[in-house]
Formats: C-alpha cells, sequence, structure tokens
C-alpha cells in the first residue's frame, strides 16, 4: 500500500532536484504563502564550477558542498527529504519516492544531467566524466596514482603512457582540467618524485570543433589556446576520439586514425538529460530532444501541463535565440528564480512576461594568474580576468563559510603552489599490478598495439 506524506495543504510546491535551479527556487520562494517540498538523493548541493580542482587535488569536497537542510534552514515553509523520484503521476498529482507518494499543486523538475559519451557507453569505464563528488574523486584518484605507478616504472614506453594525460572535450571543463593538471606536473609535483621527472608529463586536449571554449568570442578562443600551451598542455583542435579502451585512444585527425597509450583519459565532450527527462516524457508526452532534455514552453512549464516545470540543465528552453540555453550555473539559477515568481503571481490570479535569460558572460580559468573572460563587451584575459573568475566563483557558493575556506585554500595555494587535497582514495586506491616474476609493482597495458607521438 502506498503511504502519502503530506496533507494536501496551502498550495504545495514540490522541487525535485537540489542543484542550482531546484535550490535557487526554493530560496525565492522562502516567505512565499505555500509549502515547499525539496527532494534529492543527495543531502547536500554540490557547487559543480569547481569540481574540477577537487580532481586535482586544490580543494576538498566539503569545501564546495552544503547540506541542503542547512542552507535552508531559515526556510520554515520548506522541508527536505532525501530520496530518489522515480515515477510521476500528473493525473493524481504525485511523485512516487519507492512506496511514498508526495503530492503536488505545482512540481519543478531539476534533476540536471549527466555524461553523454554519445552511444559509447563502455567508454565510461575508461574514461570518466565529471558531474559529482564521486566522479571527482575518482578522477583525483587515476591522476595521482598514475604518477604513484611511474615513479616505480622502468620501462620507458609504459612510464611515458602513465605520464600521458588525455582530455577529452575544450569547454570550460576541459580547460580547465588542462590547465589544473599541467600546474601539477610542471610545478607542484616536480621536488616530489625520485625517479621521475614529471615535468616529462604530457597533457592532450582534444577537441572536435576548430577551436576551444566555443561559446566565447574567437579572440579569447585564441589567447586561452596559446595560454594552455605555454603551460604545456598540447591542444588538438578538429580531432574526434573514435574508440577508448586498454589504455588506448584512438583519433581521427585529418582523415587519419592515431593510437595514443595513456594510462590517464578524462572525459569532457558531452552531455545528456537526466532519466527524470524520459519518465516525464512517458507520463506526459512531453517531446525530449536528442541530448534528453525536455522542451519547455517560454515559461519553462511543460506542454499540456501548465503546473509542471522544468529548470536547468534538464531544460532545453529555446525560445530566446532558435539554440538551447547552455548549461550553466546562472541558467539554472535564472531559470529557478523565474518559476518561483511566477508561481507566486499565478496565486495572485496574475502572470509574468516568458522568461528571458539574461547572459552576464562566460569565463574559464586556464591556471594561476591566467583566465578568459567575455562579457560580451567587455573582455579579459590574463591576471585581471583570473581575478574576476576568483571573485565570481567565490560570490556563488552558496554558503559564507564555504567562501572563507575556499578563499584562504586558494590563497595558500597561491603563496606555496602547493595542493593540500592531494588523497588517493576511492576503489582500487592503488592501481598498481602485481608483477608474477617480481615483487615490484608495476602497471602493465592490456594490448601490443603500435602507438604514435602525437
Amino acid at each position: 500500500m502506498v503511504a502519502s506524506l503530506e496533507n494536501h495543504q496551502p498550495h504545495q510546491v514540490v522541487i525535485v532536484g537540489g542543484g542550482f535551479g531546484g535550490l535557487y527556487a526554493a530560496k525565492a520562494l522562502k516567505t512565499a504563502n505555500v509549502d515547499v517540498t525539496l527532494i534529492d538523493k543527495r543531502n547536500f548541493h554540490l557547487f559543480q564550477p569547481l569540481l574540477y580542482q577537487v580532481a586535482t587535488g586544490a580543494l576538498s569536497a566539503t569545501d564546495i558542498s552544503a547540506p541542503l537542510r542547512s542552507v535552508l534552514s531559515t526556510s520554515k515553509n520548506t522541508k527536505v527529504l532525501l530520496g530518489e523520484v522515480n515515477d510521476i503521476d500528473p493525473k493524481t498529482q504525485q511523485v512516487i519516492l519507492g512506496d511514498k507518494v508526495v503530492p503536488y499543486d505545482t512540481l519543478i523538475v531539476a534533476t540536471g544531467a549527466k555524461h553523454s559519451y554519445f552511444g559509447k557507453d563502455n567508454w565510461k569505464e575508461f574514461a570518466p566524466g565529471l558531474k559529482t563528488v564521486e566522479d571527482a574523486i575518482e578522477m583525483r584518484r587515476r591522476i595521482f596514482t598514475a604518477f604513484e605507478a611511474a615513479e616505480q616504472e622502468t620501462d620507458i614506453e609504459k612510464r611515458r603512457a602513465l605520464l600521458t594525460f588525455v582530455i577529452v572535450g575544450a569547454g570550460p571543463t576541459g580547460v580547465e582540467l588542462a590547465g589544473a593538471i599541467a600546474e601539477l606536473a610542471y610545478k607542484t609535483l616536480q621536488e616530489d618524485f625520485r625517479n621521475i621527472d614529471t615535468s616529462e608529463t604530457r597533457i592532450l586536449l582534444l577537441q572536435g570543433g576548430d577551436r576551444i571554449l566555443p561559446a566565447l568570442a574567437p579572440e579569447l578562443s585564441q589567447e586561452a589556446e596559446a595560454s594552455l600551451e605555454r603551460l604545456g598542455v598540447i591542444v588538438h583542435t578538429k580531432t574526434r576520439v573514435t574508440n577508448i579502451e586498454n589504455d588506448i585512444v584512438t583519433l581521427k585527425q585529418n582523415d587519419q586514425f592515431k593510437e595514443i597509450a595513456a594510462k590517464t583519459v578524462l572525459w569532457a565532450a558531452g552531455v545528456q538529460g537526466s532519466p527524470m527527462g524520459k519518465v516525464l516524457a512517458e507520463r506526459t508526452g512531453v517531446e525530449c530532444d536528442r541530448s534528453g532534455r525536455v522542451i519547455v514552453e517560454p515559461d519553462l512549464s511543460i506542454k499540456g501541463h501548465q503546473n509542471i516545470f522544468v529548470v536547468g540543465d534538464l531544460a532545453n528552453f529555446s525560445h530566446q535565440n532558435g539554440q538551447p540555453l547552455p548549461g550553466v550555473a546562472p541558467v539554472a539559477k535564472q531559470e529557478g528564480e523565474y518559476v518561483a515568481a511566477l508561481i507566486q503571481k499565478r496565486l495572485q490570479g496574475k502572470t509574468l512576461r516568458p522568461f528571458k535569460y539574461t547572459d552576464y558572460g562566460n569565463l574559464a580559468m586556464i591556471g594561476q594568474n591566467s583566465a578568459v573572460v567575455d562579457l560580451g563587451l567587455i573582455k579579459l584575459k590574463g591576471y585581471f580576468a583570473w581575478l574576476f573568475w576568483l571573485l565570481i566563483h567565490i560570490y556563488f557558493l552558496i554558503e559564507f563559510d564555504h567562501k572563507i575556506l575556499v578563499m584562504i585554500q586558494w590563497a595558500w595555494n597561491y603563496l606555496t603552489r602547493k595542493r593540500s587535497a592531494r588523497l588517493i582514495t576511492g576503489k582500487e586506491s592503488l592501481a598498481l599490478t602485481k608483477s608474477e616474476d617480481s615483487h615490484t609493482s608495476t602497471y602493465t597495458p592490456t594490448n601490443n598495439r603500435q602507438t604514435v607521438n602525437v
């Protein structure tokens, strides 16, 4: 028998997902005459734009995570439920969590996106993406384990593979990962090992399009590429990955195929809507795009269901310029706040104009003292862009104590060039295999195909 968790008291707003879209909707409803229930399978909000710093040891996961109950503790009309919504019944206006249901008058779905391997889901095993804390910890494990294994490897070719890092995708995440790994290899770790020279590390950044950071102005893309190359990153544009298997990455470049032996491959190339998009499509008949994002109306509701809204990375909002809005935090934040305002207007018998996203600009960190910022008429690069990047990210961190902690950690990293969160944790915390004829741990590739240098 399905049990009900709530009585249908004033206007019930249920929010599924505690990311930027869901959390900012809940915060904006703090003083509204509604009851809000926020449901998430995690008990914390994660500041995803800084996940790459967890993956490269600059910050710990707790620095960029805030408990949802703590963030919403002063919102007395809001309750938080820990659980995963696995179904929705639009006829009875209920969301289903296992054997429990939560009724709603208005539903906001903000469950975000996951990695897309463009139909090659088997690549996930070899090339982790970066969307969750677990993803960041797994990336960190692979990055630092590669250096540890190289320290013990005597075979030159095997060591070369261990010190080769391939990053697929050159949007902000890929660019920031490449820059951070370069600073690790060429600065932070240089004095820490005895048998290897970490400056021999190769970092390859691969982009299918004709330039990196395609959302920025072309001149800033060029500046970012030049900055990465000064750091030691090898940038390849117009390059597509055709296979990832057994520590071999196969590339197609200028109609030629190349193979690269690389122990560490990191994925930053694509995303697709969360499974809730498929649930909504099945239950409401709403259409989804090829990436699994829900096609929404100008007010972010879904067709035929004015009381169901989709915000953030799961929403395909193409009413502004004919193209879907990017899956970035500012979009989700503005969408969540808009829906919260619309709900309050509707309760007053009023309405709002269609949603309109205000683009305040795009930015990406390259490395210490280096970033690019595109604010439309104003474009920054280098040191001042780096300072702007720091300030913006501090500003958007949710809780005050996290702002202070991150500022202190960044200041220490800046002065010492050290990264204190370089712990190897997670599954197989030491990815070294034991040789049968030796007591020395070595990394052993699983194939003998010839590779080429790029």
